[in-house]
């Protein structure tokens, strides 16, 4: 019935640079480049140059900047990503999200605006 585009969302999260597991609590502000899987408890500011993934176990309480993020926990804050973001079924987000592409799978939880970024802004 409908025509999908293969998609590329998952493409760039085959390998992680940093793992902060499960058992881990961080209060403040998170910088870094690379990939993250974030399986644990983050209270800040995440600001990622490279991939995110939240896992199902994950809480982040605060806003996160990044090129790519995959909610699979639970997320309190504004997002911003230059390519994509991605709830999976088990993902929450609570707060406003801003990207280029927004892919909600069924039985995820969002509550908040989105702003699409055009690729080709659009001109009257």
């Amino acid at each position: 019935m409908f025509n999908k585009k293969e998609s590329k969302v998952e493409a760039n999260f085959d390998k992680f640079d940093t793992l902060i597991g499960d058992n881990t609590i961080l209060e403040g502000n998170l910088t870094a480049k690379g990939s993250i899987r974030l399986d644990g408890e983050v209270k800040g500011i995440i600001n990622i140059e490279g991939h995110l993934l939240v896992g199902e176990k994950a809480s982040v309480i605060g806003d996160i900047n990044t090129n790519s993020l995959i909610v699979s926990g639970m997320v309190k804050g504004n997002i911003k990503a230059e390519s994509f973001v991605r709830i999976t079924a088990n993902g929450k987000v609570i707060g406003d999200i801003s990207s280029k592409t927004l892919v909600i799978d069924e039985d995820a939880f969002f509550e908040g605006n989105c702003k699409m970024q055009a690729l080709n802004p659009v001109t009257e």
